[in-house]
C-alpha cells in the first residue's frame, strides 16, 4: 500500500499515472462477476483512474478513517433499525464474511445476497435487490410523515 500510495501521490505524473491504471485495472477486473471490457475500459480511462486509485488509497492508508470493527463494536446503537444489507455472493473486495458478521449482529436487517453477483453496484441482480431495498425504505419512511 505505501509503495502505491508514495507513486499515487507523488511528483512522478508518469509513475501517477501508470500506477493509477494497475490499480484501477485491478478493481474494475474485481468488480465483475463476468469480465467486462466496457467496465475496464471507463476503469482505465485516465483521469477516471486517477481519481479512484488515489482515492481508494487514501482511504486504505487511513483505515477508513473508523477504528477497526468499529460498526460491529456499536451495534446497539442501530440493531433496532429495520434495513437491508445487499452482498454479491462472488465479492472478491469485500469477503462474504464481513456481511455476515453484521448480520449476525443486526436482527432487524434483512440479508441479500446476490447469487451471480460480485462487488459492483451496477451487476443487474444486484441493481435490482437495491431498487427492492430502496422502495421498503421510501415505504418505511413514508409511515413518518
Amino acid at each position: 500500500m505505501k509503495a502505491y500510495y508514495e507513486r499515487l501521490t507523488g511528483d512522478d505524473e508518469l509513475a501517477r499515472m501508470v500506477a493509477a491504471k494497475y490499480w484501477s485495472a485491478w478493481e474494475g477486473s474485481c468488480s465483475k462477476l463476468r469480465p467486462s471490457p466496457e467496465a475496464l475500459a471507463s476503469f482505465t480511462k485516465p483521469q477516471n483512474a486517477l481519481s479512484l486509485a488515489r482515492l481508494e488509497i487514501h482511504y486504505f492508508m487511513n483505515k477508513g478513517f473508523i477504528d477497526e470493527n468499529h460498526i460491529l463494536d456499536n451495534m446497539q446503537l442501530i440493531r433496532d433499525i429495520p434495513s437491508r444489507t445487499v452482498h454479491g455472493r462472488y465479492d472478491m473486495v469485500c469477503p462474504l464474511e464481513n456481511v455476515l458478521a453484521l448480520h449476525r449482529q443486526w436482527p432487524k436487517a434483512e440479508l441479500h445476497i446476490v447469487r451471480e453477483s460480485e462487488h459492483s453496484a451496477s451487476e443487474p441482480g444486484t441493481v435490482d435487490v437495491l431498487i427492492l431495498a430502496s422502495q421498503y425504505i421510501a415505504k418505511k419512511l413514508e409511515a413518518f410523515d
